[in-house]
């Protein structure tokens, strides 16, 4: 159990790290001087990207308790 939740906090911390704009992006937003515009986009993808995954987590948890719960019948 430690394992997965120190597999699961290198995820999340590895995940908040990464550049997730694209070549378009990235290429428009560098060529201008004002930085803080392309960090603020990054943030918002980076936060945009986050939801779907973690929607997925909570319904497949959700149906884990669902099935491996204590008063399976069988």
């Amino acid at each position: 159990m430690k394992r997965k939740i120190i597999f699961l906090v290198f995820s999340v911390l590895f995940f908040l790290k990464t550049n997730a704009q694209c070549a378009m992006c990235r290429a428009v937003l560098e060529s201008g001087e004002d930085q803080s515009a392309a960090e603020g986009i990054n943030d918002g993808i980076v936060f945009l990207m986050a939801i779907p995954y973690i929607l997925v987590a909570v319904i497949g948890f959700i149906i884990y308790k669902k099935f491996s719960g204590p008063n399976k019948s069988e």
